[in-house]
């Protein structure tokens, strides 16, 4: 149905949570995968064991995308097994968790550097790889349009995301290449064990949200899935929320 097989995919923070689903759905539909991973090495060593199982390929790579050095011998790597890059990820996050009184001028340049500055770069190798009908995406969070406690810097590093999403695609869209924004709902993954009110933001969520459940790393890969697919072949510069309609909410 969704035409991929044989298609190749880079997903940064690709060995858990959010990535490692996207991973796994579109391995699942016959893509070959490159996992992007910075530290848990032997999560990367289980999610390409479980990609392989669906009969393609996947290579991991160690690089931390906030690092030119870095994402520049990614890329080295990648060519060297794959002539072409069909589908990028952007699902890479990090930040510190702090009241607005208690950040520092480096809190600020590591969220940004990670959660913003490294989908340029990425984006500017990949489409050197990439022929018409590429796809690329960002994973954003509702952080970035909504005042969350302690989320300052990283809220405001999704939103930057968010707006080179729409610069990239009004550049990318004459060449073929399609770019969007996934921003999921609230997605009890590692990530979200960092904050101090976890319990507190996971009742709220389900309170609120129309659907009764918490958004799931694999709802968040069923939207990655139609957006790589030539059914999403006239969206681009969007970004498409995926949160069982807590946000709808005000």
């Amino acid at each position: 149905m969704f035409h991929l097989q044989g298609k190749v995919a880079l997903i940064t923070g690709g060995s858990r949570g959010i990535g490692r689903a996207i991973a796994l759905r579109l391995a699942e539909n016959g893509v070959d995968i490159v996992v992007n991973y910075v530290r848990h090495r032997k999560n990367a060593e289980a999610t390409v064991a479980a990609i392989e199982e669906y009969g393609v390929r996947c290579l991991a790579v160690k690089a931390n995308v906030a690092k030119d050095a870095d994402v520049d011998r990614m890329f080295d790597e990648i060519r060297k097994i794959y002539p072409r890059l069909d589908i990028l990820v952007s699902n890479a996050a990090s930040g510190v968790l702090k009241p607005v009184m208690e950040l520092t001028t480096r809190h600020w340049d590591w969220a940004m550097d990670i959660n913003a500055r490294a989908l340029l770069s990425l984006s500017q190798h990949a489409v050197k790889m990439m022929d018409n009908g590429g796809r690329i995406m960002a994973v954003s969070s509702l952080g970035a349009v909504r005042a969350v406690p302690n989320y300052t810097v990283v809220g405001s590093s999704k939103a930057a995301l968010e707006s080179l999403v729409r610069h990239l695609a009004v550049e990318l869209g004459p060449r073929g290449i399609i770019v969007n924004t996934i921003s999921a709902g609230v997605v009890d993954t590692d990530a979200l064990k960092k904050f101090p009110n976890r319990d507190e933001i996971i009742g709220e969520s389900l309170r609120r949200t129309p659907l009764g459940r918490l958004t799931t790393p694999e709802d968040v890969a069923d939207l990655a899935l139609f957006l790589c697919s030539d059914l999403s072949s006239m969206i681009s510069g969007q970004t498409l929320v995926v949160d069982g309609g807590y946000a709808i909410q005000g």
